[in-house]
């Protein structure tokens, strides 16, 4: 009896532990679906929430932000209907866009909006508009430039970016490059030592977002050592930057005697990362083991797949599946609109892999982190699944929906959108 007690009152004493440090595994599996889950709009999302088709067709969408109106914009990857940016309106309320209009000249991936201005990028920019008056939709007048002169690059071009709560822009220049080799994409060929691409890109600049005119020159860098990141985000909860980043691809193609077919398609693993000042992420000397948990050496520095990296770089909170691809990020902030364990924790969109072939691609999904306080909870659930259309993908090309961008509105919805066919689905909970 006394050994009864003593357990039961251990139970109780770590499930107090638990409600205290965060998210339990009941509410963590509130954002979980199953795999039967019923299909709203062409995606599955666990039982209690529900998904409504905002617009469709909206174009080659990017990222996503909603106004405290509830006004939604759409940055585009190609012009639509002579605009680079969508702006949709809801003027009934009944979750549905009645209204669509396109502005803006440059297309490119960036949208947020901060002190009543929409930011968006383009491969080279950082432009604003004042957010427009009354009954108007799109801003009137050309764009303010807030910074330009980014390194032209033929890979990772995207200017991805997030502002911070003081002001701060944070923007990302993407390595030009696989993995820096002597002669990019050739079997065989080793890295270049030290890699001079760190000098102007594989990092994260920061600038004044409340300032016009600045230059590349002019941004300070942030941090160093990062391939390319799509999904980038101020948690404003805990007043800190956060980033998934796209690993490497090819290393059975560039060293077959090294890695095999299967260890290509599974690694690296998709970094998440808190974004430290000064810190180097280990980009293209190393990549992330997320099978054994371990920054490996990079084959074109040479590792021979079994060679453990010695220096000092960061290791992930968490790392995903290889070639998920992650390109949009958001720390859900609201108080009412989702069950309240959503607080704090984050949503990643997973655009889908294109280099796991000939094995099926993967990704194409929402997934939810669940955090307590800065730190990610163990767990991290699929929330949205269902948009590749079909069970098994041989080629990304194949996917009905991608997913790509995220937004929180006003009232607590999540918005998720398509890069495929311009699907925006706007996800509530019913309880």
């Amino acid at each position: 009896m006394k050994s009864h007690q003593s357990t039961l009152l251990a139970a109780i004493f770590i499930s107090a532990i638990a409600l205290e440090a965060g998210p339990s595994l009941a509410q963590i599996s509130t954002f979980e679906v199953a795999p039967d889950a019923p299909e709203q709009g062409g995606i599955r999302l666990p039982a209690g929430f529900v998904a409504t088709v905002f617009h469709d067709g909206v174009g080659r969408a990017r990222h996503v932000a909603v106004r405290d109106n509830g006004d939604v914009y759409v940055r585009l990857s190609r012009p639509n209907r002579g605009g680079g940016i969508a702006a949709l309106r809801d003027e009934d309320g009944d979750g549905t866009a009645d209204r669509i209009e396109y502005f803006g000249f440059h297309a490119g991936t960036g949208m947020a909006i901060h002190n009543s201005a929409l930011y968006a990028s383009s491969d080279t920019a950082i432009y604003r508009w004042p957010l427009p008056e009354g009954d108007a939709l799109v801003p009137d007048g050309p764009a303010e430039t807030i910074v330009e002169g980014f390194p032209k690059q033929n890979s990772h071009a995207p200017k991805a970016f997030a502002i911070d709560s003081s002001g701060n822009l944070y923007v990302n220049v993407g390595a030009p490059s696989n993995a820096c080799q002597k002669q990019p994409f050739t079997a065989g060929s080793p890295g270049m030592n030290p890699c001079p691409q760190l000098a102007d890109h594989a990092g994260i600049w920061r600038f004044d977002a409340d300032e016009t005119g600045q230059t590349f020159a002019d941004g300070e860098r942030f941090l160093t050592g990062t391939r390319n990141i799509v999904a980038l985000d101020w948690n404003p909860l805990v007043g800190a930057l956060y980033f998934v980043m796209h690993g490497r691809d090819q290393l059975h193609r560039l060293f077959p005697d090294l890695y095999t077919v299967k260890d290509s398609a599974e690694l690296p693993g998709e970094e998440f990362h808190r974004a430290k000042k000064d810190a180097d992420y280990g980009w293209p000397y190393t990549y992330w083991d997320g099978r054994v948990g371990r920054r490996m050496a990079a084959p074109e520095y040479g590792g021979d797949s079994e060679t453990r990296s010695e220096h000092g770089y960061e290791a992930p909170l968490l790392a995903f599946p290889g070639h998920w691809a992650p390109n949009d990020i958001l720390f859900y902030t609201a108080e009412n609109g989702l069950p309240s364990a959503a607080r704090g924790g984050a949503f990643i969109a997973f655009h889908g892999s294109g280099d796991r072939a000939p094995l099926p691609q993967a990704g194409y999904q929402v997934v939810f982190v669940p955090f307590d306080d800065a730190e990610p909870a163990d767990q991290w659930v699929i929330f949205a699944d269902g948009f590749k259309g079909a069970p098994l993908l041989a080629s990304p090309r194949d996917a009905e929906f991608r997913p790509m961008g995220l937004a929180q509105g006003p009232d607590g919805a999540l918005y998720i959108v398509d890069s495929v066919q311009g699907r925006i689905w706007r996800v509530t909970h019913k309880g």
